[in-house]
């Protein structure tokens, strides 16, 4: 048997026998959905960054620098996310640890926004529930068809086979043993794609004859593929010498749009599910250093380098540059190690799928099937809720992946947007300013998410990501201003929550 197929399948076992050990440990709804706080700072710091940049990294990412080189998206979205990574981990991820466990010990987001402002109505809550929901698809669509393009890519296996066969792995694992699994395996997964960003960049930096050498071949394809301010037109059926050509400036809003993917950190559900489950504060100092140096800036400009590695290794312009990562590792190592690198781009798709699906699940059975339909639910019950909820939440996922032409950075931009825009404010509010009322986040969550489902009927061309976090932010503070003020006891609780940060 292939060394490739024999890796796969190892790490498949592996993902599965990890499911059945948690499923003995997951009995209660908390456990399902947020591991019983019970995560340390190595697996709270990869599992969340595994779980933030999915099949992307891997694949859309370096497919963007394969195609544009240092300018376009590539390099500024890597800023961006790099310093948004920064600011997410040293301003929220203690307070918001804090602050969920002080507001009757929230394991949700919107049960969090529901319990900080005291909203009894639960119009926050749902309305939460369901932007999570719409947004989710998209992201873990986006998911799914990173996982065809690979198993397509590597196997040859037909792109619909493909799609269903990674949906039944990764609902396999998270179906059993929800986030105990789902963080287990991100650990596992999140180091994975760490050594294979660096372990390929670094040897390939060493084999082109180090970055003065990889610069020089790329400035003589296109001088724009050195130019961070440059556009560059990419065209495989032009072939290699004319497949990459200057296209102008990138311009001020293409430079703004790129920097601003960094806002989407404060409002992903995934990501802030992990400051919520870390075991104690005093571990977020320790999971800050490794997620932003393990888990941020090596594996983004690993990303980077890789991508432009390929436009001067790789002798035919690919038609997909999203599989520039998976035709490297299969040219430059042999069978063994290309298996276990090319297992990363597996890992970082289901690591990200898996906590979509069960933050997707979490708003279902908690959101929705206790608070409206079944309050007196058992622990059991509501697990096993959550469960099917996984797997309904896929099949619908796996519908809107069906398209085999569907772009993997493209899904992900719009769904980043939808959760930065529409949850990033509320959650930065909520934590740090104390005069934030219920009707103002009520306000900035509609607003910001309108905003993106809007956007690109306007004919405007910034990331919709700038305008939906600005209006958000806007009306948060226009409706905390001129309504009623927030009650002594959700006062008391914020200041409370800020003397024990």
């Amino acid at each position: 048997m292939n060394p490739t197929y024999i890796t796969f399948i190892l790490y498949l076992v592996v993902l599965l026998v990890i499911g059945i050990i948690t499923y003995r440990m997951t009995n209660t709804l908390s456990d399902y959905v947020l591991g019983g706080r019970k995560l340390n700072s190595w697996v709270a710091a990869f599992s969340a960054q595994a779980s933030d940049f999915s099949g992307w990294l891997l694949l859309g990412l370096p497919g963007a620098a394969y195609a544009a080189g240092m300018g376009q998206w590539s390099l500024w979205i890597a800023i961006g996310l790099a310093v948004g990574a920064m600011f997410n981990w040293q301003y929220v991820a203690r307070r918001l640890r804090v602050y969920t466990q002080f507001s009757n010990d929230s394991i949700t987001l919107p049960e969090f926004f529901e319990n900080r402002f005291r909203d009894r109505s639960s119009t926050l809550r749902v309305i939460s529930a369901l932007f999570i929901l719409a947004f989710f698809l998209f992201y873990t669509s986006s998911g799914l068809v990173a996982g065809a393009k690979l198993f397509n890519g590597t196997f040859g296996i037909d792109y619909h086979n493909a799609l269903l066969l990674g949906a039944v792995v990764i609902v396999g694992y998270t179906f059993l043993g929800g986030f105990l699994a789902v963080s287990w395996t991100d650990f596992i997964q999140g180091f994975l794609m760490f050594l294979a960003l660096a372990v390929t960049a670094i040897w390939g930096i060493m084999e082109t004859g180090g970055f003065g050498e990889l610069f020089a071949q790329l400035g003589a394809v296109s001088s724009s593929l050195n130019d961070g301010f440059a556009a560059t037109g990419y065209d495989a059926e032009a072939g290699i010498s004319n497949a990459w050509t200057s296209a102008g400036a990138i311009g001020a809003v293409g430079i703004i749009s790129a920097l601003a993917w960094g806002l989407g950190y404060f409002g992903q559900p995934h990501i802030l599910a992990r400051f919520m489950a870390i075991r104690d504060k005093k571990e977020v100092r320790k999971a800050r250093l490794i997620a932003i140096t393990m888990g941020v800036v090596i594996p983004l400009y690993g990303a980077l380098i890789v991508g432009m590695l390929g436009i001067v290794t790789i002798e035919q312009p690919l038609a997909d540059p999203e599989q520039v990562f998976i035709e490297l590792v299969q040219m430059t190592y042999n069978p063994w190690v290309a298996g276990f690198l090319l297992a990363a781009v597996l890992a970082a798709i289901m690591s990200t799928v898996d906590s979509q699906l069960l933050v997707s699940s979490s708003a279902l059975s908690e959101d929705f099937y206790r608070k409206f339909l079944r309050k007196k639910a058992s622990d059991k019950e509501l697990v096993w809720v959550g469960r099917f909820a996984v797997l309904l939440i896929a099949v619908i996922a796996v519908m809107i992946a069906w398209n085999e032409n569907s772009s993997v950075l493209d899904l992900v931009s719009y769904a980043w947007a939808g959760f930065g825009a529409t949850f990033g404010p509320a959650i930065l509010f909520s934590l740090f300013w104390r005069k934030t009322t219920r009707n103002g986040v009520l306000a900035g969550i509609i607003i910001g998410g309108v905003t993106i489902f809007a956007w690109p009927y306007t004919g405007f061309t910034i990331y919709e990501m700038v305008p939906g976090f600005i209006f958000s932010s806007i009306a948060i503070i226009l409706f905390s201003m001129i309504g009623s003020k927030p009650s002594e006891e959700v006062v008391a609780e914020y200041d409370k929550v800020v003397s024990n940060h």
